[in-house]
């Protein structure tokens, strides 16, 4: 007689959503599920980006669980997904968001019968060799990017050798955007970069210095070491850092009197913070900016406060003063981050412009669709370039608006990546402290 050993069933899968926008859902699923034997990662949805639905996470990313790659698919059929799947749990994992869009989100997935959960920084902050500044904010648009490129010139100055890593924006081949290195314009060029990106990787390429970005945040960290001294993380929206910070530094918008208490994760960087710098303070109000600090001091009353003003320069004031204008923002600060104006706005009016033309009336395609969805945005024209059809559109509209000149207050030379029919200038906006050397004394203390 042959007795049969008991065999011990395969353990069942959690069977997991994971919410994003093509950034740091990847990234969550790369810490913490690529190679975890008991989740399965039936599929990323998206949101905010356009034309990221309908793509594939691919296998070369995945790994070796998911030979096939995972599916990208739209957040507007979540309930369906968690149901026909049969979903266990939804992992939130996108930016910018008020705290009452998250628990909408939370109830539409409790309702379709799944958990829903949120990733905290023990479990998705990867360890470096070298310090780590990181520069967070409380929303999109508050003013990271100078932020930035005020820190990194400090470091510079003290003898350090500074690499920035980006949050991601990978719209692309996501294969081949796994490691992104940027330190020329061909760089640009070879990696087909939207106008989103250029925006934030333009400005440290003209100081000379290089940034990382793309996908594989684990892979980009080990190849930055190998180049820095130091890292400079420069956060996208107001999302977490992706890396462990000596240095915690959040932005604080008093344009935005509230919104660090009232949208998520920005809260959390408040309360993280070491140094939260309140941006803007010549643009804003007294009250306001004394707001935004009582309650910067409420959520983390052990963090250093530094007041910055933000100055706005236009490069050639006679292509305004005295004319009818149009202006070009930067597209995220207009969309998730609900601004009804920026850098090019605060120039124009500076400059003398004895108008500021609404672009509205002449929006073509996709610029029609970004005013639709974000309506905030009307008056002024968010230099919105995903991709080369919203390129294309960017550069219709700006042909079809009646108008002497255009201003623009994004990061970088747009005629680089379209025609301009029109005299153009650019707004240009630093960082400067009402204390100086508050920063400085900072980055010291964490790097001693």
């Amino acid at each position: 007689m042959t007795v049969q050993t008991p065999t011990t069933p395969p353990p069942v899968r959690r069977r997991v959503v994971i919410l994003g926008a093509a950034g740091r859902d990847f990234h969550n699923f790369n810490v913490a599920f690529r190679d975890d034997p008991e989740s399965e990662v039936v599929a990323f949805t998206a949101t905010q980006i356009p034309d990221i639905d309908g793509r594939r996470y691919p296998a070369e990313l995945a790994g070796a669980l998911y030979p096939d790659g995972i599916a990208i698919v739209a957040e507007e059929g979540l309930e369906d997904l968690v149901r026909d799947e049969a979903i266990d749990v939804v992992v939130l994992a996108y930016s910018d968001l008020k705290h009452e869009t998250v628990m909408h989100l939370a109830s539409r997935c409790i309702a379709a019968g799944a958990d829903f959960t949120l990733m905290g920084a023990r479990s998705t902050m990867l360890e470096s060799s070298v310090p780590i500044i990181a520069v967070c904010a409380v929303r999109t648009g508050v003013g990271k990017s100078q932020t930035s490129r005020y820190l990194a010139r400090i470091l510079v100055g003290m003898g350090r050798r500074v690499v920035s890593v980006r949050h991601p924006m990978p719209y692309g081949d996501l294969a081949k955007q796994a490691v992104q290195r940027f330190a020329t314009y061909e760089d640009l060029d070879r990696h087909e970069c939207t106008i989103e990106e250029r925006e934030e990787y333009e400005p440290h390429i003209d100081a000379g210095l290089v940034i990382y970005a793309g996908v594989d945040y684990e892979a980009i960290l080990r190849q930055a070491e190998r180049e820095a001294d130091v890292i400079l993380w420069d956060g996208g929206n107001n999302d977490l850092p992706f890396y462990r910070p000596d240095l915690m530094i959040t932005l604080a918008d008093p344009l935005r009197p509230g919104d660090e208490a009232r949208y998520h994760p920005g809260e959390a960087n408040v309360r993280m913070s070491d140094v939260v710098v309140i941006a803007k303070c010549d643009s804003a109000s007294p009250d306001d900016v004394s707001a935004v600090e009582a309650s910067v001091r409420a959520l983390a009353p052990d963090a250093e406060i530094v007041l910055v003003d933000s100055p706005v320069t236009v490069e050639d004031p006679t292509v305004v003063e005295g004319r009818r204008v149009v202006v070009v923002e930067d597209g995220p600060t207009l969309t998730h981050g609900s601004m009804s104006f920026g850098a090019g706005v605060v120039g124009a009016k500076g400059a003398g412009a004895t108008e500021i033309v609404d672009p509205t009336p002449f929006a073509v395609g996709s610029i029609a669709d970004t005013y639709a969805a974000y309506p905030n945005a009307r008056g002024i024209l968010p230099a919105m370039g995903y991709g080369a059809e919203q390129v294309r559109d960017l550069e219709a509209t700006i042909a079809a608006v009646p108008c002497d000149a255009v201003v623009s207050g994004t990061p970088i030379d747009i005629t680089r990546v379209l025609s301009v029919d029109k005299p153009l200038t650019r707004a240009r906006y630093e960082l400067r402290e009402r204390e100086p050397g508050q920063l400085e004394a900072a980055v010291r203390r964490a790097l001693a």
